[in-house]
């Protein structure tokens, strides 16, 4: 991999662990510090969703303009600013203020990170999404896990630490990004991707392809609320719920390499992969219709962990392989925030078709929703100009 996109993983990196010293604990911090009611809880969670799929276009449509470094760095300054102030301020109603503005700012990040990492290796495919999908990861883990032993001493802690988190991404972006040439299009790429009926196809192929994205993390963000109330229903205890989660990371970092061998012999096209990636989806979650014990939720999880380790760095890969020239952070800020809005709206969806009509018939909705995203999966790429064979075979060799 090129030195610059180390650097740029390395960023990404301590963005991601400085983020996740606040997702897991927003909700307690305003339920128990604050005295907010959990409905209002929810709903500066749903400002921060919001504010970071306002900077995700914002941060994809600046990517095209101004350049990956450029708005990185506006990315980072923003969320510094922002954590700045809820190091000082962080009562009420400031908490939520400034915790809508940490979303506008990472939102810029990362459509910017997905879109400069093809950029950075376009010789690389998909293996550049790849590596910035497991820098992420060991972020959110090694960032859960130290946010809560911050926690335990001072809340005002974990915010000052997040913030110097963030500083170290803003210092890395400078060491490493300040002078990376992003190499332009070929020529022949340009010519064979302009015209009125080449962009209607590109727009219909990114929303089919978005379509079953947000689906997919719709499904996926039930996890974390209401198979989580499930779990408790069935009387299987919160430690091994949250041990759930350790084999999700557990299994994000430690089977790369056996997954990667694996997508290279059977999945030698991004189409091949999501699409295989949607339909393990729609397995993981036909396995919790019959799931009542712990080893049952646990054989769901693991099948799921293998479906996210497919689709969701192969989503912004197949984005940047035919976006048109000089769009590929406007599309990136697009698939970008199809995630965020997914585990914005999933747990109002969820939970109303839970209270309404049980669990079951929710399980069997999200196996649906994942068929549905096959199918998308299926017929994006219909209309978009046929790639040369020269292209497909260094798109496969590049896995």
């Amino acid at each position: 991999m090129p030195r610059a996109l180390w650097w740029l993983l390395v960023g990404m990196a301590l963005n991601v662990t400085g983020a996740s010293f606040l997702w897991p604990l927003n909700t307690i911090y305003l339920h128990e510090q604050l005295g907010q009611p959990l409905a209002v809880a929810g709903v500066v969670l749903m400002l921060n969703s919001g504010g970071s799929v306002i900077g995700s276009l914002a941060g994809g449509f600046l990517f095209d303009r101004i350049g990956g470094f450029r708005v990185l760095l506006a990315g980072a300054v923003l969320t510094m600013a922002a954590l700045g102030g809820l190091s000082v301020w962080h009562g009420w109603p400031h908490y939520a203020v400034f915790l809508a503005f940490v979303g506008v700012g990472s939102g810029v990040v990362f459509p910017a990170a997905s879109a400069y990492a093809g950029a950075i290796w376009p010789e690389g495919g998909r293996r550049a999404f790849n590596a910035l999908y497991v820098a992420q990861n060991i972020g959110v883990a090694v960032g859960s896990a130290l946010g809560g032993l911050v926690a335990s001493y001072s809340f005002s802690l974990v915010f000052f630490a997040n913030l110097l988190l963030y500083a170290a991404f803003l210092f890395t972006v400078v060491a490493g990004l300040r002078r990376v040439p992003l190499p332009p299009r070929r020529k022949k790429e340009r010519e064979g991707r302009t015209g009125d009926e080449a962009s209607r196809a590109h727009i219909r192929a990114l929303v089919l392809l978005c379509a079953g994205y947000g689906l997919c993390w719709l499904s996926y963000v039930q996890w974390s609320t209401t198979i989580a109330a499930y779990t408790r229903e069935l009387g299987i205890p919160v430690g091994q719920y949250s041990l759930l989660w350790t084999i999700n990371g557990a299994l994000i970092v430690l089977a790369q390499p056996l997954l990667s061998a694996v997508i290279r012999r059977f999945m030698p096209t991004l189409k091949r992969q999501i699409v295989i990636g949607f339909l393990i989806f729609a397995v993981s979650f036909a396995m919790l219709l019959g799931a009542h014990s712990f080893a049952e939720f646990a054989a769901s999880m693991m099948v799921l962990t293998i479906a996210e380790m497919i689709v969701w760095p192969a989503i912004p890969a197949a984005v940047n392989e035919w976006a048109p020239p000089g769009k590929a952070g406007f599309y990136q800020g697009i698939v970008n925030g199809t995630a965020t809005a997914g585990r914005m709206i999933g747990p109002v969806i969820g939970g109303s078709v839970a209270d309404l009509f049980g669990m079951k018939l929710l399980i069997m909705m999200l196996a649906l929703f994942a068929l549905l995203a096959v199918l998308a999966a299926l017929l994006h790429d219909r209309r978009l100009p046929k790639r040369t064979e020269n292209a497909d075979e260094k798109t496969a060799a590049s896995v």
